[in-house]
């Protein structure tokens, strides 16, 4: 099936894949295979993956956007997204530690959740666990 995954700074892929994995506003994952019903859908921060037939994957730090799907068509329109190679992980932990911060002092503060979300999603992308 074609994907593509598309920011409004760049293109980030265009190419053919077995499956791709992406998280909703809902909070589920949902996978998408060839002949996968028609589909739109809000998309959070999270990663998302790019499974090819061989069994490799990408991952794509996607933060916010949708995903519409049809004629074994993926289209990812990313309001942000970010390839691992563009990730500085040192910023990401430092955003990830002022975020807990904040949710220590108040755990309501929207701003703290979403700037965790991204940074957990820009960490995971570049492979750092820690």
């Amino acid at each position: 099936m074609e994907v593509q995954l598309v920011s409004p700074e760049q293109v980030l892929y265009t190419g053919d894949a077995e499956m791709v994995v992406a998280r909703t506003l809902s909070g589920g994952e949902i996978a998408f295979l060839k002949d996968h019903a028609p589909f739109l859908g809000a998309l959070g921060a999270y990663p998302v993956r790019v499974i090819h037939a061989d069994g490799t994957q990408e991952k794509f730090a996607v933060h916010g956007g949708f995903v519409e799907v049809g004629n074994d068509r993926v289209i990812i329109l990313s309001d942000v997204a970010e390839l691992a190679s563009q990730i500085d992980v040192d910023r990401a932990r430092a955003a990830k530690a002022t975020a807990e911060q904040s949710l220590q002092v108040n755990p309501e503060d929207a701003d703290a959740v979403a700037a965790l979300r991204r940074a957990e999603a820009r960490l995971d992308v570049a492979g750092d666990v820690a």
